[in-house]
Order: C-alpha cells, then structure tokens, then sequence
C-alpha cells in the first residue's frame, strides 16, 4: 500500500501563494483579498488533519475561508497541480512485478480532492489498471495517522488483516508511525522536505528505508 504525494510522486516544493491565487479563480464572491483568506484556510484544514486526523474537501477550504465556489472553475487550480502529479518512473513496473507475484497493490492519500482527479492523473501516466484499490481521504471522515483510515484502505484492497500489510510512505507521523500503529510493515521514502508544521506528535521507526521505489519490490519479495 502506498502514500501518493511524495511517495508514487516525486516531493515538490510547492508556492502556496500561487496555488491560493490559482484556487481563488473559483470563487464566485471573491474579494481582493480572498486569496489570503484561501491560502490560511488550506493551513487550517491541513493543520487539523495533522491535529486530529480528520479530512476535508476543496468545498470545506472555501467554506473555511467564508467563500463560495463554482466546482467547474476549478481548472486552473487542478492545472496548477500538474506538474507536481507525475508518477515517479519506477512505479509501472513496480506495481506490475507485485502484481505478478500476487501481492495486491493499494493507494492511502490524505487528500482534499476528488478520486477523478487522481484516478485521471494514474491513467495519463499509464497506471490506474495496476492499482487493486484507492482510498481517498476526501471520501472518508478520517486522514492518516488514524487508525481508521488505514483500515479502510486495508478493507479496500481485501487484506483483511493489516498485519499482511506493507505501507510506504515519505512521513514518519502519517505514513510510518500511523501504519505501524495497526500493525502494518514500513517502508519509508526519506526524499521529502516536510514542512515542521506537518510532522506530528510522533516519529515512527520504519521496517525499512529505500531511497528508489524500484527498491521496495526486494523489500517485500523477502518478507512475502
């Protein structure tokens, strides 16, 4: 099971001044400084997701920072992103070597987006059909470390038993700590500049560190 951003993505440095300026375009009663009021609700709701691991939707940013907005304006937001979607190369064949040995692969993103969103972004880069099953925290009411949003994605992928589990993950509070806390192995992927804000009560010590993806196919061939 894998984290997205960070993980299945190269991490970025992200501009939060232009991403808040590009999300803005979708609001319906903006004002000249609603940008402001956007790029301090996104802190908001990702600091409560690092808080008390609860989840959130581009609607419950907008309804943060006190403004409405027109879901099919969101373009340049999503363009925005683009860049900072691309799957890391080593990903096709890895998910295709696990699948062949019959290892099940699944995705747990903490995430404000809608599935589509992803799910369009896998299928440009050729992956979408190699993943078993995707939870998305903006489906759920829970975001990583908690318990429950790792059991979804447990359910999700039909391992019944997280301890036949293995996450990778960039973070040592979301991806490895929480992973452990159900039982699961760890694989972490310690690329990412994680911001202080974003790091957590907790540092988990993972099973094992790869510094490539294409790494974590001899990491789990040798512990299935």
């Amino acid at each position: 099971m894998f984290d997205w951003g960070g993980t299945l993505t190269p991490w970025h440095a992200v501009d939060f001044q232009a991403e808040a300026r590009a999300l803005v375009r979708a609001a319906v009663d903006a004002h000249p400084e609603a940008h402001l009021d956007l790029q301090a609700a996104h802190q908001a709701v990702w600091g409560r997701s690092t808080a008390h691991h609860t989840s959130a939707t581009i609607a419950d940013v907008f309804a943060h920072a006190g403004l409405r907005h027109d879901e099919s304006l969101l373009t340049a937001y999503r363009d925005f992103w683009e860049p900072h979607s691309l799957t890391d190369p080593d990903v096709p064949e890895l998910f295709a070597r696990l699948r062949a040995d019959g290892v099940r692969v699944g995705v747990l993103s903490n995430t404000i987006w809608p599935r589509a969103w992803h799910e369009e972004f896998f299928a440009r880069d050729g992956v979408l059909d190699l993943i078993d099953a995707a939870v998305y925290t903006s489906e759920v009411p829970w975001t990583k470390p908690a318990p429950e949003a790792f059991l979804a994605a447990v359910a999700a992928v039909g391992a019944g038993d997280p301890r036949r589990c293995v996450f990778v993950g960039d973070r040592l509070f979301d991806d490895v700590w929480g992973a452990a806390q159900v039982g699961m192995r760890t694989i972490h992927v310690p690329h990412s500049d994680i911001p202080v804000e974003q790091r957590g009560h907790s540092v988990g010590e993972p099973d094992a560190v790869v510094h490539r993806l294409s790494e974590v196919y001899d990491v789990v061939t040798a512990w299935h």
